[in-house]
């Protein structure tokens, strides 16, 4: 099992906090959801099983998608870090 960095950690954790309090509205439209599943499958590999779990839960904002994901142990830091980079973009 690779060891965790917690300064990766945190840098993590401070870009989360910041995709779930953003201060301007997101837009939640469907296009955006496809367009991060998308990157999920095509990019990270993430499996369309881990994909529909997140899916499932309560709090499924696009936004919460990867920290679910990561939460459940579905992606590492690394990809999580990745899906906020991309996030950034889109």
């Amino acid at each position: 099992m690779p060891s965790i960095n917690l300064k990766d950690c945190y840098k993590t954790s401070i870009k989360a906090t910041s995709f779930i309090h953003w201060s301007r509205p997101v837009p939640q439209d469907f296009t955006t959801r496809t367009r991060l599943i998308q990157f999920l499958r095509e990019e990270l590999a993430v499996p369309s099983a881990a994909i529909a779990l997140a899916l499932r839960q309560p709090e499924q904002s696009t936004n919460l998608i990867p920290m679910i994901l990561w939460q459940y142990g579905l992606i590492t830091l690394e990809q999580l870090d990745r899906v906020f980079e991309w996030m950034e973009t889109a």
